[in-house]
This record gives structure tokens, sequence and C-alpha cells, in this order.
């Protein structure tokens, strides 16, 4: 049997397709303000290092960064022509958040931050100078760990394709243990990946083909007509 349909996927939900991306990016840059925080300031202890970490996000750290992020995501897809649904591959996401200016944005929103901070008394000045003059040096880590993230996607995708034609010579073969032990990898694997339209569509084919051979005994017969109503369904 050819695996050319383009079937309905249950493992990717639409509201986590909208999200993935946006939550992925924010723990990336977080984990990036982190370790800048800890370069800038290696005198202070981790809970002085949590203690001010706290103090910006409840300035509206974490807020401004997000509401960035959601920015870059959904300017990029439309210049790119991305109206709805999701990128159809990694190269997409690259060039999006690369030509985002997502660095730009964090600045911005760190100068905010730093500002009400002082202004408010909940940032000391030494801090407020440190933060001030050292930002590139967090900006650069941030920057540093969004190239990293993306570069891991990359990696996770071909993961991905592996397993999709691991799974293929296995279905080849009539061999449902082979076929389960790669099934069972690419579920895995597309709960870390940024939904990409191609990978998933792949995957859609493979999850229904799988499904119904599994729930009819591991028996290979299968009709056109029941992959087409699975598509309907699903």
């Amino acid at each position: 049997m050819e695996l050319t349909n383009s079937i309905n996927l249950n493992l990717e939900k639409n509201n986590r397709r909208e999200n993935f991306l946006n939550s992925t990016l924010w723990k990336t840059i977080n984990n990036g303000i982190d370790i800048g925080l800890r370069y800038l300031l290696p005198d202070l202890v981790e809970d002085e290092i949590i203690e001010l970490k706290n103090n910006l996000i409840n300035l509206g750290l974490k807020d401004g960064i997000k509401k960035s992020v959601d920015n870059v995501v959904e300017t990029g897809k439309q210049a790119i022509g991305i109206l709805s649904g999701n990128f159809e591959d990694i190269g997409q996401v690259q060039r999006v958040i690369k030509n985002g200016g997502i660095i730009d944005k964090i600045s911005d929103v760190f100068d905010t931050i730093i500002e009400k901070g002082e202004n408010s008394g909940k940032i000391n000045s030494s801090f407020s100078y440190i933060l001030k003059n050292g930002k590139s040096s967090i900006l650069n880590s941030v920057e540093r760990n969004i190239e990293a993230t993306l570069n891991n996607q990359v990696s996770k995708v071909n993961l991905v394709d592996k397993y999709i034609n691991n799974w293929k010579e296995f279905y080849n073969n009539k061999d449902f243990n082979g076929m389960e032990k790669e099934y069972k990898k690419i579920e895995s694997s597309l709960k870390e990946l940024v939904p990409l339209e191609n990978t998933l569509k792949n995957a859609r084919q493979v999850e229904v083909i799988h499904q119904l051979i599994r729930n009819n005994g591991q028996n290979f017969d299968i009709s056109e007509e029941e992959i087409e109503l699975n598509k309907k369904l699903n």
C-alpha cells in the first residue's frame, strides 16, 4: 500500500500547535537570562540570583517577553505567508525567529523593567547599573540559547523522519513489532517538536494505518475505505 494519504493526527491538538513554539521560546529565553545573570553577578549566591530574577518577573519581565515572542511569531508568519496553521518546515521557523528582531524586543523589555524596578526601589542602584551595562551579555546568552534550541529542533525533525522511514520499512515487511517500536519513538519525539506541517503530514498517515492494524489484531489486510473513514473521524 502506498503511504501517500494526508490523514489527521490525533497526537497533535490545535491548541498545542498554536502555543508550543511560544512556550518553547519562553523557556529558551528564560534559561538564557538565568545564565546571563549568573555571569554578570558571579559573587551572588543562588538564593540572591533567584530573588533578583523573581523581582524582574514580578515587574513584568515574563509578560513583556512573552508578548514580544507572540508578536515576533505572528508578524513573522504573516511576513512569509503563513496566515493560519503550522509552519511547513523548520527553515520557516528559523527565518521567523531570526528575522523577527526578537533580541531587540527583549532588549527593550529589559530597559523598561530595569527602569521600572529602579524607580520603584525594587532593584537597587548597584544591580540596576550592572544590568544596564551588562545587558549585552544577557542578550548574547539568550541569542545563543535560541540558536541552540533551533539547531536541536532540526535534529529532532531528522530523527522523526528517520523513525517514519523505519516504520515504513517494517510496514512493507509486515513486521508489526518493529512498527510498534518505531511508532512509540515517533509519538515521543513529536511531543518535543515544534509542529511542522510537512512532518505532521507524514506522521498522520503512519498513525492511522498503525492504529488500524493494531486494532485489527495486527492483521495487515485493511482497505482504502477503512483508511478514508478514519481520515474523516480523526
